[in-house]
């Protein structure tokens, strides 16, 4: 699509390099902490933490590294209740068969899973409740409990504290990024469906997986925006936050998730189109998916121009034409009830011009 960028989401070699050595120095610091304070010889639960927790965006370390320290607690907890009632494995049990270890693994097993469960947060449970009520039962020696509860916050507690500090990225340039990429991937598959709409060929393929990572990442963007605007409020722990964010990134960011929803309504009714209609549409059927092809085309344009934000007389211009081929559509298939197929181009038209208006 003219005026597109393709942003890739891979980071360049040097991101890769600082997030490698960022990982590094906070799983080599808790390890040597732990040494010198003597909780094991090998403290691997302090370095895993790093390996676990750190990731793009390292300011959400805090709520990661609070998931996995309250697992690894319930995980303690648990298995050391269920072994306090349940005998532990031994070296006898593992070499032969043991009704009592049997018993032992299933009552942590469902305990593990029971408080993974109920422990339920963003939508996955917290693994490590279970994670850890299995390492402990494998190691059931005596102090490893306590010891690995106090390596894991100690590997957790540097995570949380130096993460942010080495190398941080920038949000904002981060999420302006991620909207390039956004928009150039919109383009290609708006312009791939007009391209099977204007050849009469089937109105949409079958859903595809990166089709639906697409439609979230304008969401996932926009609360990635919001959670460093957040930060700049606060006191100024993370050094190279910049303390304002690029003009319009925040209205555009809305943009492109509020039309995400749309567009995404759009697909998916002429999947549900190219379902019901089946290999041989009714007659007309063609001639008025046909015709939509230039209004999937023009809208393209419209949201590319306005997620751009260069030339808001060329968005403004690309609305407009879009609009007059959605009215012109309408007139010439009076008797085609494509008013819901429509709508979520109409509603994309709709979200633009308020976004345009706003901007001035």
């Amino acid at each position: 699509m003219p005026g597109s960028v393709r942003v890739p989401l891979d980071p360049p070699p040097r991101a890769r390099l600082r997030s490698a050595a960022r990982l590094a120095v906070c799983a080599a610091v808790p390890w040597f902490l732990c040494l010198w304070w003597g909780t094991s010889t090998v403290p691997v639960p302090a370095a895993l933490p790093a390996v676990l927790i750190l990731r793009d965006d390292v300011y959400a370390a805090p709520r990661l590294g609070w998931d996995r320290l309250v697992g690894v607690v319930v995980g303690v907890v648990l298995t050391a209740l269920v072994l306090h009632w349940l005998p532990a494995p031994t070296a006898d049990s593992v070499s032969s068969v043991s009704w009592a270890a049997s018993a032992s693994f299933l009552a942590v097993l469902a305990c593990g899973c029971a408080g993974m469960y109920l422990m339920y947060r963003g939508g996955t449970p917290n693994q490590q409740v279970l994670v850890t009520a299995l390492v402990i039962y494998a190691t059931a020696t005596p102090g490893y409990a306590l010891a690995r509860l106090a390596e894991s916050a100690v590997g957790i507690a540097t995570v949380v504290l130096l993460g942010p500090l080495l190398w941080p990225p920038d949000p904002y340039r981060s999420a302006a990024a991620g909207l390039d990429a956004y928009r150039g991937e919109l383009g290609g598959l708006l312009g791939t469906v007009a391209t099977r709409l204007g050849s009469g060929g089937p109105p949409a393929a079958r859903d595809r997986p990166e089709e639906a990572q697409l439609w979230g990442r304008p969401g996932n963007g926009l609360a990635a925006y919001e959670r460093a605007a957040r930060r700049t409020r606060l006191t100024r722990l993370y050094l190279r936050t910049p303390g304002r964010p690029p003009n319009g990134l925040e209205e555009r960011l809305r943009l492109a998730a509020r039309t995400a929803l749309t567009l995404q309504y759009f697909t998916q009714e002429l999947r549900e189109r190219a379902r019901t209609d089946g290999p041989a549409p009714p007659a007309g059927a063609d001639t008025a998916l046909r015709d939509l092809a230039p209004l999937v085309r023009a809208t393209a344009r419209t949201v590319d121009a306005a997620l751009r934000d260069e030339d808001r007389a060329a968005a403004a211009a690309d609305l407009d034409r879009s609009r007059a081929l959605d009215l012109a559509h309408r007139a010439a298939h009076p008797t085609r009830h494509d008013v819901v197929l429509r709508a979520g181009l109409h509603l994309t038209h709709e979200a633009v011009a308020e976004h345009l208006a706003a901007r001035g």
